[in-house]
């Protein structure tokens, strides 16, 4: 069996916030050609997200923040509308969406479910995300949340019906593909 993919060089292009890597590689293409190629890789590590549902209200736990990425890249207010997420910062994704859970939304959960792990834009960033549900009541709330000061987190938290969110990805209110997946399978195995 021909080896597929052969590094040759990483170079460190920024090392600032997270790691940016332009990798020199040969690859070899099903007809049996190497070709040598080049690429960028930012690391930021992975993550975990998760969408609280509430089975009798009919409503979802949703964040809402400032993404500078957004905002250069067309959207004049660079709010997003997000399920809520974190870096798993060396946890395991379970222990890592609970307390960002806490942290983000003022939920304490303990009741999770990992429905599956994805890559988000794999053509150049090399994060998987580990994608978690879990149902909420309001004797869960434990504080206001919205965010840790120190990591500079502004974080408003939503509590909308499944309805209105699921609305809000036609009109464009929600354009974060994360939160868009985690409707959509609340929706498709109904859950609400």
């Amino acid at each position: 069996m021909i080896e597929k993919v052969k590094i040759l060089k990483t170079e460190i292009l920024s090392d600032n916030w997270y790691t940016l890597k332009k990798i020199t590689y040969e690859y070899s293409k099903k007809d049996g050609n190497v070709q040598t190629q080049s690429r960028e890789a930012y690391d930021r590590g992975n993550g975990a997200t998760i969408l609280l549902y509430n089975k009798e209200q009919k409503t979802v736990i949703l964040t809402r923040q400032f993404r500078l990425p957004s905002f250069i890249n067309g959207n004049s207010t660079g709010m997003l509308i997000e399920a809520c997420a974190g870096l798993l910062d060396k946890d395991n994704p379970e222990d890592c969406i609970k307390r960002e859970t806490e942290e983000e939304t003022g939920y304490k959960i303990t009741d999770v479910r990992k429905i599956f792990e994805a890559y988000m834009s794999p053509g150049s960033v090399t994060e998987i995300l580990y994608f978690f549900i879990a149902e909420y009541s309001k004797a869960m709330k434990v504080h206001e949340g919205g965010g840790i000061e120190h990591e500079q987190e502004n974080i408003e938290v939503l509590e909308l019906p499944i309805q209105n969110a699921m609305e809000m990805i036609d009109t464009g209110d929600i354009k974060d593909g994360k939160t868009i997946m985690l409707l959509q399978y609340i929706k498709l195995h109904s859950l609400l």
